[in-house]
């Protein structure tokens, strides 16, 4: 079988099923929208007090972090619950630990956000 040239066309047609799945994790997953929420928040508290260069790519590193880990977890249950839809010790193993990886990222986060923020704020105060 002859490989597929490469299409400039398919490439971008192809970027619809990273959206498709960007779409099914913030409808149906809270968690992803409490991400978002927060993101949103850091996001604009990062121009309210004018970060520097290294603080937005701390910022946007742990962000992606979490969104990465919550889009991986959410793979992993489905694909658990597909796989194996009765209880099962071994799944829940395997989505306790896909759990830890958010609340990992996530406590990463918050860290670096209480290093760049926590200053500024008692600056302010």
């Amino acid at each position: 079988m002859e490989p597929q040239k490469f299409s400039i066309t398919q490439r971008i047609k192809s970027f619809k099923y990273a959206f498709e799945g960007y779409k099914y994790l913030f409808k149906e997953e809270h968690n992803a929208r409490v991400h978002l929420f927060f993101t949103i928040l850091v996001v604009s508290c990062g121009f309210f007090f004018q970060i520097n260069l290294l603080e937005w790519v701390s910022i946007f590193f742990a962000i992606g972090l979490v969104i990465v880990t919550e889009i991986l977890n959410t793979a992993i249950e489905k694909l658990a619950d597909f796989v194996s839809p009765n209880k099962n010790i071994n799944i829940k193993i395997i989505k306790d630990l896909a759990a830890a990886a958010v609340f990992t990222s996530t406590i990463i986060a918050v860290i670096i956000g209480v290093i760049i923020f926590l200053p500024k704020l008692t600056q302010i105060l």
